[in-house]
């Protein structure tokens, strides 16, 4: 029995398409589970892959350890009378005589305005000499100019104002209403209080990093804390520098999601549920819902624990395996913490591929029945001729 040429022709296309398809692969999102798995260390490869149990959820359940050290924590309430070197002092004398050592013929008083403290802490006043004003308040300077006056003049009276000056400031930069540099006075000498003068933070409360710089010392803490724990309200210090900042955490989602890109966060801690729904959930039409992993090189320490074992040394390659069809799997989701530069990928479910496979070899046959069509026209042409 003979084959038409058409059922030949047929025939091998359709076997050189499924050839063709086998070789070279189809487009596809990354790398499927069994692709995973085979680079698992029980398989020689180089990754610890771990199903997530709540034990799991617990050895893993870290965050930013953020908080002022005592040192801060134990720093006192400036005193706002006392005065420092830098200050400005505003000094008035009035004297009971006509002609008196500093109040001008006719008048009754004079004022020294703008009298800075010098890097030693002196100021000088006229026929008082230099007085010692670091360290003292505006009543203790007032009583000794009257005392360094009244032996050349009956009676002085004296008044000594602090006015605000670059000996007690602190700076501000970074996510706040008005950056510069402000003086620590009466009401604004916590750090919240400062924190308001400066127009207050202007991003995000939950991702708001304050950071406080004073001397050599440094010590970071999220903004809320600021209101949930009165203690981390500190006092200032002239001299600090403040920074507030957004939250530089992040974490990278491939595969069958809503969206593939590099996500920061959107509040101190994230699940592994939370982020699934940050970029918008898993695809309907291609997600495998039991195949959601979370590439992470995890500390000495925590891989140990998670592993059961006390021998490893470094980071370690792990990557943590989420199935969401499991009766507590969405629990185990919401319940599994994100880090900073993990990668969550969710691997497209197969039949996703199948159709794929259907597609192509469907679109390919369309192709093969159009040059054997073609071929046939030309056969019976040349048969004709």
């Amino acid at each position: 029995m003979k084959h038409s040429p058409s059922r030949w022709a047929r025939s091998v296309a359709l076997l050189a398409a499924v050839s063709i398809l086998a070789s070279c692969g189809l487009p596809r999102v990354g790398p499927n589970k069994r692709e995973i798995y085979a680079g698992s260390v029980q398989r020689e490869g180089d990754a610890f892959i771990i199903a997530i149990n709540d034990r799991v959820t617990r050895v893993t359940a870290l965050t930013p350890a953020l908080g002022f050290t005592e040192d801060f924590l134990n720093a006192g309430v400036v005193g706002s009378d006392t005065i420092r070197p830098g200050d400005t002092l505003g000094l008035t004398i009035w004297e009971n005589v006509d002609d008196g050592l500093l109040v001008p013929s006719g008048g009754n008083a004079t004022a020294l305005e703008e009298v800075q403290v010098d890097g030693s802490g002196f100021i000088f006043v006229p026929y008082a000499g230099r007085i010692r004003a670091a360290g003292n308040t505006p009543e203790r300077v007032r009583q000794i100019i009257t005392e360094k006056l009244q032996d050349q003049t009956p009676d002085p009276q004296v008044q000594v104002r602090r006015v605000a000056g670059d000996g007690s400031t602190v700076s501000l930069v970074g996510a706040v209403g008005g950056q510069g540099i402000y003086a620590i006075e009466r009401p604004t000498r916590t750090l919240s209080a400062m924190l308001a003068r400066a127009g207050g933070v202007t991003i995000e409360p939950e991702i708001a990093q304050i950071t406080v710089l004073r001397g050599n010392a440094k010590s970071k803490i999220w903004f809320q804390d600021l209101y949930d724990n009165p203690q981390f309200d500190i006092a200032l210090r002239g001299g600090d520098r403040i920074l507030v900042e957004q939250d530089t955490r992040a974490f990278t989602a491939l595969g069958a999601t809503g969206a593939q890109a590099r996500v920061p966060f959107e509040s101190e801690t994230i699940s592994a549920i939370e982020a699934i729904a940050q970029v918008g959930g898993l695809t309907p039409t291609a997600a495998d819902p039991t195949g959601v992993f979370v590439f992470r090189n995890e500390p000495a320490e925590i891989a140990n624990q998670v592993l059961g074992r006390d021998d490893l040394i470094g980071a370690q390659r792990m990557v943590y395996v989420l199935d969401l069809t499991q009766p507590n799997g969405m629990f185990m989701a919401r319940d599994f913490v994100i880090r900073d530069q993990d990668t969550l990928y969710v691997t497209e479910a197969p039949f996703t591929q199948w159709n794929k496979t259907i597609a192509a070899l469907t679109g390919t046959l369309g192709a093969v029945t159009t040059i054997t069509s073609a071929a046939e026209t030309f056969g019976g042409t040349g048969s004709g001729g």
